[in-house]
């Protein structure tokens, strides 16, 4: 084998992970379970004069942009590849994550300018509507977002995190509404406001580095790249390996791909050998889609696990012998 280049690529249905079934019944569900939350806080806001309320309707308009999303997304996802979309549609969930997380720090930001003008002027809030209308949102909410709750899909759990974002929102809107009823203390509106839009916030920035790690192929959470080389490096025959990637192509669904140096004279048999078991080690790294290029001994590289501009600007200049 004199600087040839053998493929060998596999994708293993072994991420359980990512082939669970998305439960796209159940987002259209809860798409029309929170529009009934939308019109009830709408109104309520609209009698009771309430910030707080208002802001929480606010979150639900974007927990439906969630739903909408996520519920579009998973019938993407569910379309084969093609040659235009040779890994299928996959990622329309992690952009729907990032639209989604990027409306909420929009949403947050208004709520935080709104509050502000409240503390400068206090305004009377009928408590009782307040009450009423976030107790609706509580119950649908905390119905919802336990029901969702167990799917590990990053498209999903953003979604999630908008409707459990709700219920605490929700949560404290029916508290704020008590303390209001009892005390008057109006102030205590645009305070439960300020909460509001910090859970949103900070629930939301988590979900928008993750998305962007993805949408840059970065390295997946949980994936150690010096372990992932001297995993490789561990099978027999495997003299080094270099030019080493990991990324994912959406939540839960990783993939690899690397050159590794065998010995020159490795029969074909051995070296399929060798990938089978490089295979075997990587999907208990939870890395289900694999691509291995394999080199000699005498093949010139760095002795790096990334390669460097500089040599792949060397190999284009000195192409390889097949």
């Amino acid at each position: 084998m004199n600087h040839s280049h053998t493929h060998d690529h596999h994708d293993h249905d072994h991420s359980d992970v990512f082939h669970s079934h998305a439960p796209v019944g159940k987002m259209k569900l809860a798409f029309f379970l929170t529009l009934i939350i939308l019109v009830v806080e709408l109104v309520g806001a609209t009698i009771s004069h309430s910030l707080a309320l208002l802001s929480d309707a606010g979150h639900v308009l974007t927990d439906i942009a969630a739903i909408g999303l996520s519920w579009y997304a998973m019938n993407q996802a569910q379309k084969p590849a093609n040659e235009k979309m040779t890994f299928g549609y996959h990622r329309a969930g992690i952009l729907a994550a990032f639209v989604n997380a990027s409306t909420l720090i929009v949403i947050a930001v208004i709520i935080l300018w709104e509050a502000y003008r409240r503390f400068q002027n206090p305004e009377p809030v009928g408590s009782t509507w307040m009450f009423i209308s976030a107790s609706v949102g509580l119950v649908m909410n905390l119905y919802l977002g336990f029901g969702l709750s167990k799917e590990d899909n990053i498209n999903v759990r953003s979604a999630v995190l908008h409707i459990l974002g709700d219920a605490a929102a929700s949560a404290g809107v029916i508290i704020g509404g008590l303390i209001i009823l009892f005390t008057g203390w109006y102030v205590v509106d645009p305070i439960l406001s300020v909460l509001i839009a910090i859970l949103i916030a900070f629930g939301a920035w988590k979900i928008v580095k993750q998305t962007v790690s993805i949408l840059m192929e970065g390295t997946p959470n949980g994936i150690n790249i010096q372990e992932i080389a001297d995993s490789i490096r561990s099978v027999k025959g495997v003299h080094d390996v270099h030019d080493l990637h990991v990324w994912s192509i959406t939540s839960g669904k990783n993939a690899l791909s690397c050159h590794i140096v065998l010995d020159g004279h490795m029969t074909i048999q051995a070296s399929q050998g060798v990938l089978r078991e490089i295979e075997h080690k990587l999907i208990h790294e939870n890395i289900g889609h694999v691509t291995i290029q394999m080199e000699d001994v005498e093949h010139p590289h760095k002795n790096t696990i990334l390669c460097a501009d500089e040599e792949r600007e060397h190999d284009h200049e000195h192409p390889h012998e097949h």
